[in-house]
């Protein structure tokens, strides 16, 4: 009995099949690879822009310290000032400077509460993006784990699903590049999915029917 005569036909590959997916694991382990590496620097960024967002907030805080010093010198100004026997005119003029001086310093203060929350935002954003880039590294792992299994034993039908996740992972990974909001199981890597596990479904019986 020859061994074409005990394989049932479109379930086990030769050794072209070997050498595909030898080759499709080489990409995908490549994908995963810089989907890891960009994961890695988003999450470098986020760790930048939240220090950013510390340090201003450390000096919006030392601007609304100054601001109160102010404040109590401006009234302590107006005790005197109100007080017989004072140079009025003397402390009314410092009243004034006091209240120029902290509407200054209180410009500043804001400013930097403002880009405090700017960098945050930015460090939330770049926590997300690392979040999506990293979902997509393992995806990559999976498939490439799903890809090396077909290898082995031979079963075509297990590169359906092997598309499926790959190209969940690679929709991840285009979602995170742009950058866009959806999270990992939203409907635009689910249905990349579902649509390049029927394509490798049709591709792979056409294969079969043509060597039949």
């Amino acid at each position: 009995m020859t061994d074409q005569a005990v394989r049932t036909p479109g379930t086990r590959g030769g050794d072209g099949f070997a050498g595909k997916v030898a080759v499709l694991i080489a990409i995908l382990a490549t994908l995963g690879t810089m989907f890891g590496f960009i994961g890695s620097a988003s999450h470098n960024n986020a760790a930048l822009y939240k220090s950013n967002a510390a340090i201003d907030k450390t000096s919006a805080a030392n601007a609304w310290n100054h601001y109160q010093a102010k404040t109590n010198r401006q009234n302590l100004s107006e005790v005197a000032a109100a007080l017989p026997g004072t140079d009025r005119e003397h402390y009314r003029e410092e009243i004034r400077r006091y209240g120029v001086e902290k509407e200054s310093i209180r410009q500043e203060a804001e400013r930097f509460e403002a880009s405090s929350n700017e960098w945050n935002t930015l460090s939330e954003k770049e926590l997300h993006r690392h979040r999506q880039w990293a979902a997509a590294a393992v995806a990559q792992q999976i498939a490439i784990s799903l890809a090396a299994i077909s290898l082995l034993s031979r079963r075509t039908w297990l590169l359906t699903l092997t598309s499926a996740v790959a190209a969940f992972g690679i929709t991840l990974g285009l979602f995170a590049a742009i950058p866009a909001d959806p999270m990992p199981f939203s409907a635009g890597p689910l249905l990349a999915a579902f649509g390049a596990a029927a394509l490798t479904e049709v591709f792979r019986r056409v294969g079969r029917r043509l060597s039949n």
